[in-house]
């Protein structure tokens, strides 16, 4: 968790995301959907254009909501599921 706008906590999201996928022997590539839970809804464009440089065409199916307040104050949690092929 690090204090900043949506865009620099979207970014360290992601390379904490990036990082757990990697210790469990996935990528990015792998991820099939995320939940992306922002504390301010008029903040998603800000969080979409950090979020589409982390993921390659076609991007995950996704789903934004907007919760009424986030752990530690965050304004942005991304939860993501990820299958790994053979």
């Amino acid at each position: 968790m690090i204090n900043g706008d949506v865009v620099a906590q979207t970014h360290q999201v992601l390379k904490n995301l990036d990082a757990v996928l990697r210790a469990a022997g996935a990528t990015m590539n792998d991820v099939v959907k995320t939940t992306v839970y922002l504390s301010n809804m008029a903040e998603f464009n800000d969080m979409n254009r950090v979020y589409e440089t982390y993921f390659s065409s076609p991007a995950p199916a996704r789903v934004a909501i907007q919760a009424a307040k986030l752990p530690k104050d965050a304004r942005v949690e991304i939860d993501a599921i990820a299958v790994i092929s053979d």
